[in-house]
């Protein structure tokens, strides 16, 4: 099969590999979509690794083997994977949460292949029947984008009545404020890309806000009354955001971040008196990607709009270096 393959130091390939063979507990995975992430670029910018690994952790696509102790009615299944692998047995893996698994987990395209290639194979457990009516875009963007733009939103108790500030309008950040939207919320999104504001406000924003050009702090008092909002969700990793995210929230607000990379400095006595609630948010659960799929059926979400970008396996090299500028939307390989 044909696999892009991550190096570290911005190296990558397209390497011919042996087709996978499922252990008795795996299924086989015929890839027919391969979301782009950014959390990529932590692998595909980083160090050398010792131990190249597939790219790749938003798959959708076909089972088409199976292990000795998996049910063989998943055969022709289409499916969503939930990328982490666990030990399966304990209390964090149990409640879906195998990235918090107390023996240590493993993410598809960092600690184990990925679904940048033909075929994956993956633990049967990890496995979500894809439901009717859900495209392969939409699945793969659940897997770890969308997902943990939904994540996010459910560590902040989201209620229709509430206006959110969202920083950052990448991939994560928008699929918040279409899920947001969708959810009945009044959002006011911040970016530094015109580009993506406008997106922004294609995909629902009430308002939109440019952090280079105004304070986002004064700015959303203005629109707000001079109150604050009181829910924030940060989703680029910047620091300014993500202290910005608790200086906009009005008294009992809740913040929340998803953004790798940033640092957090505040006053103690600032938060405490005014009964912030302060949370991060990775990803999200397995029984999460089921409810957020069936969310995006039942509200009708294009989640397919999302993606700017689709590739074939062999434009790898084209691929990451558009989304190593981070200018463009969300890229997808179509195996």
């Amino acid at each position: 099969m044909l696999g892009i393959v991550f190096h570290g130091q911005r190296e990558i390939e397209l390497a011919t590999l042996p087709d996978p063979v499922p252990g008795p507990d795996d299924a086989i995975v015929r890839i027919t979509a391969s979301g782009m992430c950014g959390s990529d670029l932590h692998t595909y910018r980083g160090p050398h690794i010792d131990h190249p690994v597939v790219g790749g952790h938003e798959p959708a696509g076909v089972v088409v083997e199976v292990g000795a102790h998996v049910d063989r009615s998943w055969i022709g299944r289409h499916v969503m994977v939930h990328h982490y692998f666990g030990c399966g047995l304990c209390d964090q893996c149990r409640t879906g949460w195998t990235q918090m698994c107390r023996r240590g987990a493993s993410a598809m395209g960092a600690q184990t292949d990925g679904s940048h290639a033909e075929f994956a194979r993956v633990p049967a457990v990890t496995l979500l029947e894809m439901p009717e009516g859900l495209s392969d875009l939409g699945a793969a963007a659940i897997g770890c984008g969308t997902g943990t733009a939904w994540g996010a939103l459910r560590r902040l108790e989201l209620h229709g009545s509430d206006t959110v500030a969202i920083f950052g309008q990448g991939p994560v950040g928008l699929a918040a404020t279409q899920l947001a939207t969708a959810q009945g919320a009044r959002v006011i999104a911040l970016d530094i890309s015109a580009h993506r504001l406008e997106r922004a406000t294609e995909f629902g924003a009430h308002a939109v806000v440019d952090p280079s050009v105004v304070d986002p702090v004064e700015a959303i008092q203005e629109l707000t009354g001079g109150r604050g909002v009181p829910k924030s969700l940060e989703t680029s990793g910047a620091s300014t955001a993500a202290n910005a995210a608790l200086h906009v929230l009005d008294r009992w607000g809740t913040a929340v971040w998803v953004g790798v990379g940033s640092t957090i400095h505040f006053d103690l006595n600032e938060v405490l008196f005014r009964q912030i609630t302060a949370k991060s948010s990775w990803t999200l659960s397995y029984n999460d990607m089921a409810e957020c799929a069936q969310f995006i059926l039942e509200r009708g979400v294009n989640v397919d709009a999302l993606f700017t970008d689709r590739w074939p396996l062999t434009e790898y090299a084209k691929a990451y270096e558009l989304l190593d500028a981070q200018s463009s939307g969300k890229g997808v390989f179509l195996p």
